[in-house]
């Protein structure tokens, strides 16, 4: 069976009454965590792991979806009327969206960003389709050597790109490894940093580590750091939300365009969706031939990243489901969804649960219909929700959290662990150690200790069976690439510097 028939499969199990109901309600509360400052996809993903897991899997994930995809297309509605990214990856959208508001131009601004979040969404979506099932096939060929360097490859690259220091994310995933060696040992069943406690022998809940280090260190660092909001008015959408004709020609170029980047960028190990929004602006920039409305209210500048931001969402999904690795925090958290339910990541995923993966797939694309429908004529609505006072907002969360871990497992010990994750998180952000790569070391440390422990013993401790083997050893050499080649590209450019002679 072909990708799109296990698609239109998909979309017999995402069109049903209850599944549409939540696809739209993760869209809507995707769109309203966009809007919010501080709050994001994966935070929100996070607060409600707990509460999800005594529901069907299914059901969850089309919430997700809707909620990741929403929470992408949110941030620009405040980028443009408020010159206030909701989310890191709307920065660009600001830089001609509020101009373009300012200029009494926001409706055509909405327009190209929700029909540019709309394109980059399908384009990105169908792409996943038509390569997922053959990023399976690949993966199917990994022996343990691969597996182990392919999570080498992920430990690598988040360490490097996530963060402002290698240091600091090697750090931050060292931390996560050892979180993840709790428990019983994978191949032994020895107790590993249980400290006799019976409790601790499953482990460490990923989703528990996940709301204590985002949302409970999120509104500790809030509460202690209170920000000055900002007051900046809300610019007046004048007009109908519509394009003109010679905008629709000016942007449905840069759409395809951010697509383009968007897609194979978020699929990247630590990808995310900031470069290629940075990217697409910059193309755009260069490539438009009205170079001085750029900074000014050039409409590309809003076509190209918007449709780049959605696309790399798409693409963030392709590596979680074939391969069962996280390219995000958000996927992150995802992938320890997976895992609460009792499901293995990887490349067996889509044969043991095609309902699952093909209904979620599906939902994206439902998702983004309902979005274009649902943020076209509510813009100047979802921009008020920036006058919600942060205190109360997170006040909020902080109950909610508390209840749903409670209510999970009905234990004192893990609500302490909770808060003391929460307040790891705030160190982390006050330190400026990136969270992110905790999660990744705890969910692939076991998989990579695991299948380093196979491998060894296939070999029979011959350490070189991770260079014998082709695409074990180009792993490796991307591992190291991605690790020291930033640092070393800094060299190279002091010391070429210095040593440049002065012209004769």
């Amino acid at each position: 069976m072909d990708a799109f028939d296990q698609l239109l499969n998909g979309f017999a199990v995402a069109c049903t009454p209850i599944n549409l109901v939540w696809s739209l309600i993760g869209v809507t509360l995707g769109t309203a965590v966009g809007v919010l400052p501080g709050l994001g996809p994966s935070v929100t993903i996070a607060l409600l792991l707990p509460l999800t897991f005594h529901g069907d899997p299914v059901s969850a994930f089309v919430c997700f979806g809707g909620i990741y995809y929403g929470a992408m297309y949110g941030g620009s509605t405040t980028s443009i009327l408020l010159n206030m990214p909701g989310e890191s990856a709307s920065l660009m959208t600001t830089v001609d969206g509020y101009q373009m508001a300012r200029r009494g131009r926001a409706g055509a601004a909405l327009a190209t960003a929700a029909i540019g979040s709309f394109v980059g969404g399908t384009i990105g979506t169908l792409l996943l389709t038509l390569l997922a099932p053959i990023t399976v096939t690949v993966a199917l060929k990994f022996g343990p050597a691969e597996y182990f360097m392919l999570a080498v490859l992920a430990f690598a690259t988040t360490s490097a790109l996530v963060g402002r220091s290698v240091l600091r994310g090697l750090t931050s995933l060292c931390v996560g490894i050892l979180i993840g060696m709790v428990g019983l040992d994978v191949l032994t069943g020895q107790p590993r940093l249980t400290f006799g406690t019976i409790e601790l022998l499953d482990g460490l809940p990923v989703a528990l580590v996940s709301v204590g280090l985002f949302a409970i260190g999120e509104v500790f660092y809030h509460a202690l750091h209170p920000q000055t909001a900002d007051h900046a008015a809300v610019q007046a959408i004048k007009g109908p939300i519509a394009m003109s004709a010679d905008d629709l020609r000016r942007s449905w170029p840069a759409w395809l365009r951010g697509s383009a980047i968007g897609f194979p960028l978020g699929a990247l190990p630590a990808g995310g969706a900031e470069i290629p929004t940075f990217l697409s602006y910059f193309v755009e920039k260069i490539s438009s031939k009205h170079k001085h409305e750029f900074g000014q209210g050039a409409i590309e500048g809003v076509a190209g990243p918007e449709a780049a931001n959605n696309a790399s969402t798409a693409g963030v999904l392709l590596p979680l489901l074939t391969l069962g690795l996280p390219t995000s925090t958000t996927a992150a958290i995802m992938l320890s969804a997976l895992q609460g339910y009792g499901l293995k990541p990887g490349p067996f995923l889509l044969q043991e649960q095609p309902a699952l993966v093909w209904g979620f797939i599906a939902s994206l694309l439902i998702g983004n219909v309902f979005l274009l429908i649902l943020n076209l004529p509510l813009a100047g609505l979802w921009a008020r929700l920036v006058a919600i006072p942060r205190a109360s907002l997170f006040a909020f969360i902080l109950v909610l959290t508390t209840v749903a871990t409670y209510s999970v497992s009905r234990s004192s010990l893990d609500l302490l662990l909770l808060f003391g994750f929460g307040v790891v998180g705030y160190l982390a952000k006050r330190l400026d150690f990136p969270p992110t790569p905790v999660i990744i070391g705890m969910i692939l440390g076991p998989l990579a200790e695991q299948q380093f422990r196979r491998a060894m013993a296939i070999s029979q401790g011959d350490p070189s069976v991770f260079l014998s083997h082709p695409l074990s050893a180009t792993l490796l050499v991307l591992s190291v690439a991605a690790l020291f080649g930033p640092s070393l590209m800094r060299f190279l450019k002091k010391t070429r510097g210095r040593l440049r002679f002065p012209p004769r």
